[in-house]
């Protein structure tokens, strides 16, 4: 009796027992409970609902994040730091052209009319000043251009030409006045993004540390045409009695300052920023001659100890 039980209780064993295949074949599809591997269809239904709205919403919000970031971070043409809070401030300074090929020198040098000794700072100017000359090969330069004057700014996207061709004697084909031992130093203001020169508005608003030879020039620009007077103006003297003295007679070409319709600077497609070249007339030789630039407006800040607002080279002509 005992023994046909337990003959039983094995046989029934032996059928709940499954193969792998069996097990296999019943975790994808369960016919008894209509499960697909081991999920009912409402299950994987609610499932896949949920992944569905949980990946849209992080593809949403990361889209959101690269939108935020390309505007603002990213975009070539404006810097995300500006003026107070970028690394150049709220005041240009100047810079100079040629420069010596030394960066930690500012000093001109070269042997008088012997084109060996000035062709280095020949060749550094027309390296420096080929973009000006040719316009057309600068990208957005050649549709860009507007003529623009003191009345008539350059419309958004538009830039302001400048046009070097007649600086005579500052010119290429007369080598720049080098090898008449009267050279031609070019100054550019430093690009700020979005900075507006205020201009000084008349002749009892001129500082009373500009030069005397300057504040004449303004006065009498300003009564024939008093639109004129928004200029950045510059001025160049020795920094010393004695450089006074020794550098002699100075032209300004075209004019002693860069004309405020040039601001502000946008980084326009096209965009160069004006110049003045200084030519130095009779300047005397033999002796190094310390040489101070300064640009004029009234948010141009000044310091000669910091160099701020100037910019200082030497020249010397044996």
């Amino acid at each position: 009796m005992q023994n046909s039980k337990f003959q039983e209780f094995e046989t029934d064993l032996k059928r709940n027992q499954k193969s792998a295949g069996q097990k296999l074949s019943t975790f994808f599809y369960n016919e008894e409970t209509g499960e697909f591997m081991g999920r009912t269809a409402g299950s994987w239904g609610k499932i896949l609902l949920f992944y569905v709205i949980f990946y849209a919403a992080l593809a949403a919000l990361f889209s959101v994040c690269m939108a935020t970031f390309l505007q603002h971070y990213i975009n070539p043409r404006v810097p995300r730091l500006q003026q107070d809070y970028g690394v150049i401030g709220t005041s240009p300074g100047l810079g100079f052209r040629p420069l010596p090929e030394d960066v930690r020198s500012t000093l001109i040098w070269y042997k008088g009319t012997g084109y060996d000794s000035y062709s280095y700072w020949e060749d550094q100017l027309i390296d420096f000043l080929s973009v000006y000359k040719k316009k057309g090969q600068t990208a957005g330069a050649g549709q860009n251009i507007y003529n623009c004057d003191f009345q008539n700014p350059p419309p958004p996207g538009k830039v302001c030409d400048v046009d070097i061709r007649d600086w005579h004697p500052c010119t290429q084909e007369n080598h720049f006045s080098f090898h008449k031992s009267s050279p031609c130093i070019f100054l550019k203001l430093n690009r700020i993004f979005g900075w507006r020169p205020e201009f000084y508005t008349g002749e009892d608003d001129l500082p009373q540390d500009m030069p005397v030879g300057l504040q004449e020039q303004i006065r009498n620009i300003t009564s024939e045409n008093i639109h004129r007077g928004n200029m950045v103006w510059v001025s160049c003297q020795g920094e010393t009695p004695a450089d006074r003295e020794n550098i002699g007679p100075l032209r300004y070409i075209p004019q002693a300052g860069f004309p405020g319709y040039y601001y502000p600077y946008n980084n326009a497609e096209g965009y160069l920023s004006p110049l003045v070249a200084v030519h130095l007339q009779r300047p005397k030789t033999g002796i190094v001659i310390n040489i101070e630039c300064r640009a004029w407006a009234r948010n141009i800040m000044y310091d000669r100890k910091e160099r701020i607002g100037l910019v200082h080279f030497e020249i010397m002509i044996e």
